[in-house]
């Protein structure tokens, strides 16, 4: 099995871990998540670390997004991987540049590793 498909997988079945137990994601440490979750608005997760690369390619691409046009409702949450290790391990993120998307306060997917535009613009929009 090649890495894409060990990671799909892997992604695939955290998610429905997440499905099966409710996927809602209250009480995650992070400052006012839950307001956001549970007013409806979608939310972004983005696990970030400064050393990180693809990280550093992903930021400006999620800030030209969110907040605006069709995003503008949209709340963004940024989690730093080498210091939140409590929030990573209750969303279950094993690395960084991973995006966790929420709608109505559930988990509804979630990307590691991409930076094209196009694909980010796309998995921000499964949650409107």
């Amino acid at each position: 099995m090649n890495r894409r498909q060990f990671i799909s997988t892997l992604s695939a079945l955290i998610l429905s871990m997440t499905a099966a137990s409710g996927g809602h994601a209250a009480g995650i440490g992070i400052p006012g998540f839950d307001e956001a979750a549970s007013a409806g608005v979608p939310v972004l997760v983005h696990v970030t670390a400064t050393w990180c690369e693809t990280c550093q390619a992903q930021k400006p691409v999620v800030a030209k997004l969110v907040g605006k046009g069709d995003f503008a409702s949209m709340k963004k949450f940024d989690v730093d991987f080498d210091t939140q290790k409590n929030v990573l391990r209750q969303l279950r993120v094993q690395s960084q540049s991973t995006m966790v998307l929420f709608k109505n306060g559930k988990e509804i997917d979630r990307s590691v590793g991409v930076t094209d535009p196009a694909e980010i613009k796309a998995f921000l929009r499964k949650a409107l």
